[in-house]
């Protein structure tokens, strides 16, 4: 790949990452971004531009109250060329004044100093080696990563400073990366996560089209979990009439169990601002025979009715005690009569570093099919949807 000969504005004098081409030409990148070395555009990656900038800090502050089991992240990527048509994560790209739909999509911003900074940022004496958490917002390991290589830095600098780190993703580039984890599960708690809510191949096409397929994020599950690492599974989202049947669910858990996930946290579909319109208009024009029913059951909010989501934990309970999973959660909302925003912490085990598990320890075991057994004794009654939806 001639990857600086594409630079759309190639790098000025004092930049520190750019030898672009001198035959580039040079045109402004689409906008002013604080830091920007480059903007860059190849065949490899049709249709994606990815701005090059250069960080002043990676560490972030959770946000006071947050529900998340974590108080750090670093999100080496904003944007992601996974394009999944629910990802609840688009309407942060409106912070860089790119829009929430495709620009999400295919307008990529690489801390090309991710792991330099981070480094630095651990080196402080002020630093508590408090859990960070990677891939909270946009995937760490999209195919851009496969270019950058920016993983094995971060990873490293974690480790090496002594803090516990967590991994979420749906890229099998993660797979590159199995032995620099094990190293790093010697020296703090790692946990792992990777996000797979359907087995269809068809169905994921069509709403995750940049992504691995189902059948190699599976392999993956069983890579990690054979390599000693632990590897939760956060199912979600589970589609309305797309996903959710008793067929899909069987098929979805009865495999996280074969390939022996650590853990499932399973739920509904999520329709927060920036996601509900760009999801909308993709149901609108792939399946219109739906379109009024998610109107119906989202409602002007961003959550499933009460009724559909109480519906739904009771199928993957019933799944989940089915394949073996009955040690953990069956469902991501904890208190369905309360706030449904609960679902945002509940994260399956494995996929979060757990206390007690360095050096020379066995990681995030509890909760997998292999050590409940099969064989689960949930009713199948109530099976049958809601008719109200």
């Amino acid at each position: 790949m001639r990857w600086d000969a594409q630079a759309l504005r190639p790098a000025t004098a004092g930049n520190t990452a750019g030898n672009a081409s001198a035959a580039a030409p040079a045109v402004d990148a689409l906008l002013p971004l604080a830091g920007l070395v480059r903007s860059v555009s190849t065949p490899e990656f049709a249709g994606v531009t990815f701005h090059e900038v250069t960080a002043k800090s990676v560490l972030n502050k959770v946000a006071a109250g947050s529900r998340m089991p974590f108080e750090w992240t670093v999100n080496p990527y904003r944007g992601c060329s996974h394009a999944c048509v629910y990802c609840f994560a688009r309407k942060s790209h409106t912070y860089l004044d790119f829009d929430a739909g495709l620009d999400f999509d295919s307008q990529v911003v690489v801390k090309i100093n991710a792991a330099e900074v981070l480094r630095k940022e651990l080196a402080k004496p002020s630093w508590g080696h408090h859990h960070v958490a990677l891939g909270t917002n946009t995937d760490p390991y999209q195919r851009a990563e496969g270019r950058y290589q920016l993983m094995p830095g971060i990873i490293s600098a974690l480790a090496d400073s002594g803090t516990p780190l967590s991994i979420l993703t749906k890229g099998t580039l993660l797979a590159r990366d199995i032995p620099l984890l094990k190293h790093a599960a010697a020296q703090v708690p790692v946990g792992i996560g990777i996000s797979l809510a359907m087995t269809d191949e068809q169905l994921a096409e069509a709403v995750e089209p940049g992504t691995p397929g189902p059948r190699a994020r599976l392999k993956l599950v069983s890579r990690l979990r054979e390599a000693g690492l632990p590897c939760g599974v956060m199912a979600m989202p589970i589609l309305p009439w797309l996903s959710d049947s008793d067929e899909a669910l069987d098929s979805l858990f009865g495999s996280l169990a074969a390939a022996g996930a650590t853990g499932v946290t399973a739920g509904a579909l999520y329709l927060k601002p920036g996601t509900r319109e760009w999801f909308m208009q993709w149901i609108a024009a792939r399946h219109p025979e739906l379109a009024g029913r998610y109107r119906r059951l989202y409602g002007t909010g961003s959550y499933a009715s009460k009724e559909y989501r109480e519906w739904l934990a009771g199928r993957i309970r019933y799944f989940k005690a089915r394949h073996g999973f009955s040690g953990s959660h069956g469902f991501s909302h904890r208190d369905l009569a309360q706030d449904p925003r609960e679902e945002e912490a509940q994260y399956p085990a494995g996929s979060m570093p757990e206390a007690g598990t360095g050096p020379g320890r066995t990681t995030g075991l509890r909760g997998t099919a292999a050590n409940t057994g099969r064989g689960g004794h949930a009713s199948s009654e109530d099976s049958a949807r809601p008719t109200l939806f």
